[in-house]
């Protein structure tokens, strides 16, 4: 079920808005959202260039111009990276 969410705006700076929502409400209704678009995927077509991107990625995989790293080795080094 879907519930729709209103988040009262405070006003607007540098053309972005500020909401009085607490952190936690937040995170819900961008949780609510998330969900509501992988339910309808096909309401959101990638766009044309991502399938160039990944064309590119995989010739540079296969010409050894690119590794594949283990998942949890990549999670630490973008952790590491930010630190």
């Amino acid at each position: 079920m879907i519930v729709p969410v209103k988040i009262p705006r405070e006003k607007v700076e540098f053309g972005r808005r500020r909401y009085h929502n607490k952190a936690e409400e937040k995170l819900e209704a961008m949780e609510m959202l998330w969900d509501d678009i992988c339910r309808n995927i096909h309401d959101f077509p990638s766009p044309a260039w991502h399938e160039q991107i990944l064309k590119e990625r995989e010739e540079r995989l296969k010409k050894g111009k690119e590794k594949v790293l283990d998942w949890n080795q990549a999670k630490k080094d973008l952790r590491d990276s930010i630190k």
